[in-house]
C-alpha cells in the first residue's frame, strides 16, 4: 500500500529529457515550447478525455483534476508515467497505454492552450491559507507554497512545477493527504518533486489542507 501511493504520486521532473527527446513530427509552427506537441491535431486526440475531464479539459467532478491550463511538460510527463506505470490508475492506464508519443505531446499542448475554469475560495480558508500559501510557517519548517507555484497558481512550466491555481478543491485535498500519508509511512522519503511534497504535506494539519485547496481553488 505504501509503494502504491509513491505510484499514484510520483512526478519527477523530465524537462529537459523531454525536450532533448523530441523526434520533430511535432515541430509545426506553433508548437508547444517543451513537448513540440501540435495542441490542434491534440485537440482531434482529446474526445475520449471530455467523459472525466470534461470539455476542453474543465473536469465538472471535483475527484478527477482539470486539465485545461496545466503547463504541457506536465500533462505530458504524467501521461508518460501512467503508460509506464510509474504512476497507478486503474481509469487512466489503459486510456494511456493506447496513446503514442506523439499523442501525448499534442494532447498535452492541446490541454495547456485550453482556459481554465477557477473556482471560488471560501472566506474562512482565505484567512488561515493566503499567508501560508504566500509566506509559509517558520516555525513548522513549512515553505511558501508560491515559492514552486507562483503566486497565482500557475506554476513554472520549465521546472516542471504545475499549474494547481483554479484546481478542485476535493482533488487538492485528497492529493496533498496521500502525499502526507507517504511522509507517515516510514519509507525512504524520494529525492525531488515528490519528496519536497511528501515533506511538506507532512506537516499540515486537515485544517491546513481543506483551507488550502479552497484557496488554490480561487487562483486565477
Amino acid at each position: 500500500m505504501k509503494r502504491v501511493l509513491l505510484a499514484a504520486l510520483l512526478c519527477t521532473p523530465l524537462v529537459g529529457a523531454m525536450a532533448a527527446s523530441d523526434n520533430g513530427s511535432g515541430a509545426a509552427t506553433g508548437a508547444d515550447p517543451f513537448t513540440q506537441g501540435n495542441a490542434e491535431a491534440g485537440a482531434a486526440k482529446a474526445a475520449p478525455c471530455v467523459a472525466c475531464h470534461g470539455p476542453g479539459g474543465n473536469s465538472s467532478n471535483p475527484e478527477w483534476p482539470k486539465l485545461a491550463g496545466q503547463n504541457a511538460a506536465y500533462t505530458f510527463e504524467q501521461l508518460q508515467n501512467f503508460k509506464t506505470g510509474v504512476r497507478k490508475n486503474p481509469l487512466m492506464a489503459p486510456q494511456a497505454a493506447a496513446l503514442s508519443e506523439q499523442d501525448m505531446r499534442d494532447l498535452a499542448a492541446y490541454f495547456a492552450a485550453q482556459p481554465f475554469s477557477p473556482g471560488v475560495a471560501s472566506e474562512e480558508a482565505v484567512a488561515r491559507a493566503e499567508p501560508l500559501y504566500r509566506g509559509g510557517d517558520a516555525a513548522r519548517g513549512i515553505p511558501a507554497c508560491a515559492a514552486c507555484h507562483v503566486a497565482n497558481g500557475a506554476g513554472v512550466a520549465a521546472s516542471g512545477y504545475p499549474r494547481i491555481g483554479g484546481q478542485h478543491a476535493t482533488y487538492t485535498a485528497n492529493t496533498l493527504r496521500l502525499y502526507r500519508d507517504f511522509a507517515s509511512s516510514g519509507e525512504e522519503m524520494p529525492s525531488g518533486n515528490f519528496g519536497i511534497m511528501a515533506a511538506v504535506a507532512g506537516k499540515l494539519s486537515d485544517e491546513d489542507i481543506d483551507a488550502l485547496a479552497s484557496y488554490i481553488n480561487g487562483l486565477q
